[in-house]
C-alpha cells in the first residue's frame, strides 16, 4: 500500500500535527524575544522605553500562545483527536486576540530603525545582543530576523487553515467554526502580508545603499527597486562600448561606473536622472546590436544589451515605470486640483489652516507647511501614495 495516499481523516489530523509542531517551535521563539533579548537588556539597564519601542506588546503575545492557545491544541491534538477531531473551534478562539499582532505590526518599522540605531550607537546594546545570538538557541539568526516570526506567523495560520479547509467535508460539524476563523484570520494576514513585503522591500534597498557605498539616500519607504543589471554605454566620440550599471527605481535612475572590489561588487554613481520626463526609445544602428537611449531633462544616453532579448526587457521595464509614475502623478493633481477648487467656495473658517495639519495620524508627521496644504488636500495625498505604494 502506496502511503502517500492517506485517508481523508489521516491528511487531517497531519495538518493539526503540522500546526502543533509549527506553535510549539513559534512559542520557543516568543520565549526567546520576550524572556531572554528583552529581560537582558531591561538588566543591562538599557533604557525602558527603548525595549519597549523595540519589543512592543511581545509579552502579551508570549503570553497568549504560551498559556492559552498551545496548551489548548496540545491536549485536542494529543489527547481528544480521535474523539473530537476538530480545529475551527480553538482557532476561532484566537481571532479577538490578533489585535494585539496589529500592535505589534504596525510598530515594527520603528522597532527595526530602533534596533539598528541602537546596535550603532551603544556598544552596551550591541554587546547583549551579540552575546544571545551567539547562543545555540538563535540558530546562528539575529535579532531582527527573530522579531520578524510574528508578523510571518499569521500567515502560516491562515495557509495551515486554507489547506484543512480543503480536507474537511462539507457536513464536518467544524466547518462552520473553521470557515469563520478563516474570514477573521485572512483580514490580519493582509496586514501581516503587507509588512514583510515593505521588511523586503527596505532590506532590498539597504543592500543597493551598501553597494553605492553609502554615498545615495535611497533607504525611503517611497523608493521601490524595479531593475538592475549590466550594460554597455556607447562613447559618444568614437562609439566605443564602456561597462556601467543601471539601476532602475520608481522615481529615478542611477547610471553607474562598477568599481572593482576583492569582497562584493561596489559602484560609483555617475548620474541620477528623474523617471519624471524621461523618454526610452530603441537605437537602429548598422554595425552596432541591441542598442537603445535613454533621454532625461539634463542628459541622454545611448546604451548597448548584450542580447536582443535583454534589449527588449529594457525597453519595456523602463516604460512602464515611466507610464505607472505618469499616471501616479496625474492622480495626484487631479485630486490636488479638486480640492483647490472646493476650497475656493469654502468659508475662510472652513479651510484647515497650514498649522493644524503639522503631524496628522497616519502620514508619518508630514508637515503640510512644505506645500501649503489644506486638511482635506494632505488626506488626498495620503489616500493616493499609500494606494499606490508611491508613498
Amino acid at each position: 500500500m502506496n502511503t502517500l495516499l492517506c485517508s481523508e481523516p489521516q491528511k487531517l489530523f497531519n495538518i493539526a500535527n503540522e500546526l502543533l509542531h509549527t506553535e510549539e517551535a513559534y512559542v520557543k521563539r516568543l520565549h526567546l524575544l520576550d524572556q531572554v533579548f528583552c529581560t537582558k537588556l531591561y538588566e543591562a539597564g538599557i533604557p525602558p522605553e527603548v525595549v519597549t519601542g523595540i519589543f512592543s506588546n511581545i509579552s502579551s503575545i508570549y503570553r497568549f500562545h504560551e498559556q492559552f492557545l498551545l496548551p489548548e491544541l496540545k491536549t485536542r491534538i494529543t489527547d481528544e483527536w480521535n474523539t473530537n477531531p476538530r480545529l475551527g473551534d480553538i482557532l476561532q478562539k484566537l481571532a479577538p486576540f490578533l489585535k494585539m499582532y496589529g500592535e505589534y505590526v504596525k510598530n515594527f518599522d520603528r522597532a527595526m530603525d530602533m534596533v539598528n540605531t541602537w546596535l550603532q550607537r551603544s556598544s552596551q546594546f550591541k554587546e547583549v545582543v551579540q552575546n544571545i545570538q551567539k547562543q545555540e538557541i538563535c540558530g546562528n539568526l539575529t535579532l531582527q530576523h527573530h522579531m520578524l516570526e510574528p508578523v510571518q506567523r499569521i500567515p502560516r495560520y491562515e495557509l495551515l487553515l486554507k489547506d484543512y479547509l480543503k480536507k474537511l467535508p462539507e457536513e464536518s460539524p467544524d466547518r462552520k467554526d473553521a470557515e469563520k476563523s478563516l474570514e477573521l484570520i485572512s483580514t490580519a494576514a493582509d496586514h501581516s502580508n503587507a509588512a514583510i513585503r515593505k521588511m523586503e522591500k527596505m532590506h532590498k534597498l539597504l543592500e543597493v545603499y551598501e553597494r553605492l557605498g553609502g554615498e545615495e539616500d535611497i533607504v525611503n519607504p517611497a523608493n521601490e527597486l524595479i531593475k538592475e543589471g549590466h550594460i554597455q554605454k556607447l562613447s559618444a566620440k568614437n562609439g566605443t562600448a564602456q561597462d556601467r550599471y543601471l539601476f532602475l527605481f520608481n522615481s529615478m535612475v542611477l547610471y553607474c561606473v562598477p568599481k572593482l572590489r576583492l569582497i562584493g561588487q561596489k559602484f560609483s554613481v555617475r548620474e541620477k536622472i528623474d523617471i519624471a520626463g524621461l523618454q526610452v526609445q530603441e537605437i537602429v544602428k548598422q554595425n552596432v546590436a541591441h542598442t537603445f537611449s535613454i533621454t532625461g531633462k539634463k542628459r541622454s544616453l545611448e546604451l548597448q544589451a548584450r542580447t536582443e532579448e535583454e534589449k527588449k526587457e529594457w525597453i519595456r521595464v523602463f516604460q512602464a515605470t515611466i507610464e505607472k509614475h505618469k499616471q501616479n502623478s496625474e492622480t495626484f493633481r487631479a485630486f490636488n486640483n479638486s480640492f483647490s477648487q472646493e476650497d475656493e467656495h469654502l468659508p475662510d473658517s472652513s479651510i484647515a489652516s497650514t498649522s493644524s495639519v503639522e503631524s496628522m495620524p497616519g502620514t508619518d508627521g508630514i508637515s503640510s507647511t512644505s506645500g501649503g496644504l489644506s486638511l482635506l488636500q494632505t488626506f488626498a495625498l495620503v489616500l493616493v501614495c499609500g494606494g499606490c505604494g508611491e508613498w
